[in-house]
């Protein structure tokens, strides 16, 4: 197989990976179960939500091992660590060990928290390495798989018979990130090609998949059509739409032997040879020059400000900006999605897991609409840049969502949780490409890991925020029901956002020079 479908199967690897890595989004979908199981409180099921988060804090260890270590043994640590912090939790809660203390399952959830980063910053690394020209598209392309995990975990789980979720979101979050790192590892690495081919093409046909793969997750999350589903018809449609990436470096595969068949005939024909050299010889130097030509404007469009380590980029004061905005912004939409099982219970709406589907599935689209503006419109105009604005013009309806949900009706809900989900997708996406922008990417793997460590910090602040609210309302069996057991909480979350829409104008401001020099 040529080296340039190769680099594209690389790609579809890192999409199955990351397709898979979400196994903390799922949480909602059996944190009420978990609850009743493990005779948890709201503080400590708070806690757990918490957990899964907190082990970002250690993600700087998966960032030093990507330059020391090969990335099949970084994604089989990683998976193995999944492995271990889910898989132990799943062999208590179905009664095969015992003596397992709350703290302990806490600690494991950590551990499982900490696997995800493992693997996000191998499919991070080799996406920007192996697409160095076209890296801010490439990695919002496989980034927007993530936000399809949730949906992918619920479908699988639907089809499992019985009603105890979280015995299979346990059992589904240990094994299936092993499985898919067994499969993806010997093709997920770095390919060098001098004049890599039809990349326009690829991307064309990629972006054309990704998006009806998103319309299926979508429709199929809607309640008056996930009824008229079945289980495992919802299951094999998904499976099917993680297939069709294949496509694209078979075609590529398809396409060189074509050229080969066409070469070998006409240099059996000798009285054209020498035409025929020349011929070839005048289009490897035009795909030479039109090579140099992208690389040229992507390296304008893209630009990067400096390459800076993580212990001078901690000394900026951009950095702390983008380090409010990140945590009132994206991260106050993933605490909501991690709170999503409770609010909907204490709200009296029973289907959960077409809640988590939608959002999993407006999140994918959201992971995925800042590289189709990179992609087809870079170059030509600025409306998706610079990228601080556009975080500003995410968070916005991300603030105005938590101020709609207080109101009751379920259709509410339905909006704001799909602009939270859409809105959360776009700003996780696009942060990569700030880290690497003004921050560089060199130290990139070490720098975006300290980045995401906000998510933690909001989790458990905001989090435990939410439960305070939550406790006071609750009744003896430990539960909450109306509206007023998240209506504070979703007041206070609101004008935290805004607040972080401020700080976001505060850093447009700062970097709009260097983003103006950019793109001009």
């Amino acid at each position: 197989m040529p080296s340039t479908a190769l680099k594209w199967l690389s790609l579809v690897g890192i999409i199955w990976l990351q397709a898979i890595n979400g196994t903390n989004t799922n949480f909602p979908a059996y944190s009420s179960q978990l609850k009743q199981l493990l005779s948890l409180s709201q503080f400590q099921l708070n806690n757990l939500a918490f957990a899964s988060d907190a082990g970002k804090l250690f993600g700087f260890f998966s960032g030093m091992a990507t330059t020391y270590l090969p990335f099949w043994l970084v994604l089989m640590i990683g998976s193995t660590l999944g492995l271990v912090g889910y898989g132990v939790q799943y062999l208590f809660i179905t009664n095969q060990i015992s003596s397992l203390s709350y703290w302990h399952v806490f600690l494991l959830t950590v551990l499982a928290g900490n696997s995800i980063c493992w693997i996000n910053t191998v499919c991070y690394v080799i996406t920007i390495r192996n697409f160095p020209s076209h890296r801010q598209v490439a990695v919002g392309l496989t980034t927007s798989y993530q936000g399809l995990s949730a949906k992918i975990y619920t479908s699988i789980a639907d089809v499992v018979p019985g009603h105890k979720k979280a015995k299979t979101f346990l059992l589904l979050n240990s094994v299936l990130p092993m499985l898919v790192c067994l499969i993806a590892a010997p093709v997920v690495r770095e390919f060098y090609v001098t004049r890599p081919r039809h990349m326009d093409v690829g991307f064309v046909v990629m972006f054309v998949i990704t998006i009806a793969t998103g319309i299926y997750a979508v429709v199929s999350s809607l309640q008056f059509v996930s009824s008229k589903i079945s289980s495992l018809g919802s299951f094999i449609g998904v499976l099917v739409t993680l297939l069709f990436p294949l496509l694209v470096p078979l075609s590529m595969k398809i396409n060189s032997l074509v050229e080969s068949w066409h070469k070998n005939r006409e240099n059996q024909r000798v009285y054209h040879f020498t035409a025929e050299e020349s011929q070839n010889e005048e289009r490897e130097e035009n795909e030479v020059k039109e090579g140099e030509d992208s690389i040229s404007r992507e390296v304008q469009y893209v630009g990067i400000r400096e390459e800076i380590g993580v212990k001078v980029m901690l000394r900026r004061v951009d950095f702390w900006l983008y380090f409010l905005v990140y945590l009132f912004g994206a991260t106050l939409g993933l605490v909501f999605l991690n709170n999503l099982g409770q609010i909907a219970e204490s709200r009296g709406y029973s289907s959960t897991s077409s809640l988590v589907s939608l959002s999993s599935s407006f999140g994918f689209f959201g992971r995925l609409m800042p590289s189709i503006m990179d992609y087809f419109y870079r170059g030509k105009c600025t409306i998706s840049r610079p990228r601080p604005a556009s975080m500003v013009a995410l968070m916005a309806p991300i603030a105005g969502a938590f101020f709609l949900l207080l109101n009751k009706t379920h259709l509410a809900l339905y909006v704001s949780t799909a602009i939270i989900g859409l809105c959360t997708g776009a700003i996780t996406s696009i942060s990569v490409s700030i880290t690497t922008e003004l921050f560089g990417t060199k130290n990139f793997s070490v720098n975006h890991n300290v980045v995401v460590a906000n998510i933690p910090v909001g989790s458990f602040l905001f989090g435990y925020l939410a439960a305070i609210v939550y406790h006071k309302g609750e009744y003896e069996d430990g539960k909450c029901m109306g509206m007023e057991c998240y209506k504070t909480t979703f007041i206070i979350w609101g004008c935290l956002c805004f607040f972080g829409t401020f700080l976001g104008l505060i850093l447009h401001a700062r970097t709009r020079k260097f983003y103006s020099q950019t793109i001009g």
